[in-house]
């Protein structure tokens, strides 16, 4: 090769090989699988199989079995953070082989979610709304061989779709016939201030590996209700109807703000009002757990 023409060649070259690169969307799984048996290696195979370059991701498959609410929540907990485009594969599914719809929710952030239409999809539609919904049509977008098999939708429907939407392979509007713009969701206590001072919410989820309490409570009804950084707020935790946890602690910005083995407010990575022990699991201690029927309420004093 004539050296002159080496720069651009190489530029060329490295264009070519970036365009391959991001010719796929990321396709994101998340179940209730867990990882002792083969179920979530036999997704990736489908998804694989569509098409080998295929970007794959796990979200997680440590969702408690049949725990719809705590997929709809890790779903809104990580999309914000992937690209417009990526596609959410979300299989907790108690209801397989049923009535239920199995769907592919478009967001207005254009992030799309394949999963079947039984709440998981709650917060997902209400924190970054619903461009479409298309209902899956099984007769083109399943996997061929499959079709006598009803209990396994993540590997037959749910992976061979989303790999086949994430590659290219089919568009959006291919997937199956256009819904209603709605999802069933799952009713839960919004968060709100009272007049006399009280922030109530829901404990949506758990900081797991700590055992913090996270809440659904943003920073600016914290500000409403007059609690700032150095105020304590009383605090109550209840599950449904049964009180929990009554008790106060400190508003601060982080855990070695108070000694260790104490309890405090703080906001979490989401910006959302979280209570921990320091070095130790609140939600242990205390017995609190998650889900939405479980609420909490602060009050500064």
């Amino acid at each position: 090769m004539d050296i002159r023409f080496a720069p651009r060649a190489l530029a060329l070259s490295l264009l070519l090989v970036g365009s391959c690169a991001f010719a796929n969307e990321a396709l994101v799984i998340q179940t209730d699988f867990g990882l002792k048996d083969g179920a979530v290696s036999a997704m990736k195979g489908v998804a694989f199989g569509v098409d080998r370059s295929l970007p794959l991701y796990d979200l997680t498959h440590e969702i408690p079995a049949y725990n719809i609410w705590e997929a709809s929540y890790r779903l809104y907990q990580t999309i914000n953070y992937w690209p417009k485009g990526t596609v959410f594969v979300s299989v907790v599914d108690p209801g397989v082989g049923t009535a239920r719809h199995s769907v592919v929710l478009k967001t207005k952030s254009g992030h799309y979610i394949v999963s079947p239409d039984n709440g998981t999809l709650t917060l997902v539609a209400e924190h970054f709304g619903i461009e479409a919904v298309r209902q899956i049509d099984e007769k083109r977008n399943r996997l061929k061989g499959s079709e006598k098999s009803y209990t396994f939708h993540g590997r037959d429907v749910y992976a061979y779709t989303g790999a086949r939407l994430a590659s290219g392979t089919i568009s959006f509007d291919q997937v199956g016939p256009l819904l209603p713009a709605e999802v069933v969701t799952i009713p839960y206590q919004a968060a709100l201030a009272e007049s006399d001072g009280t922030i109530k919410g829901t404990i949506p989820i758990l900081d797991v590996q700590y055992g913090n309490v996270w809440s659904n409570i943003d920073e600016t009804l914290l500000t409403k209700a007059g609690i700032n950084k150095g105020d304590n707020a009383c605090l109550k935790i209840s599950e449904g109807d049964v009180q929990k946890f009554e008790g106060k602690a400190p508003y601060v910005s982080s855990f070695g703000d108070v000694p260790e083995g104490q309890p405090l407010i703080y906001l979490n990575s989401l910006l959302q009002v979280s209570v921990a022990l320091n070095m130790d699991s609140f939600a242990a201690k205390h017995q609190v757990a998650s889900g939405a029927n479980w609420h909490i309420s602060l009050k500064k004093c």
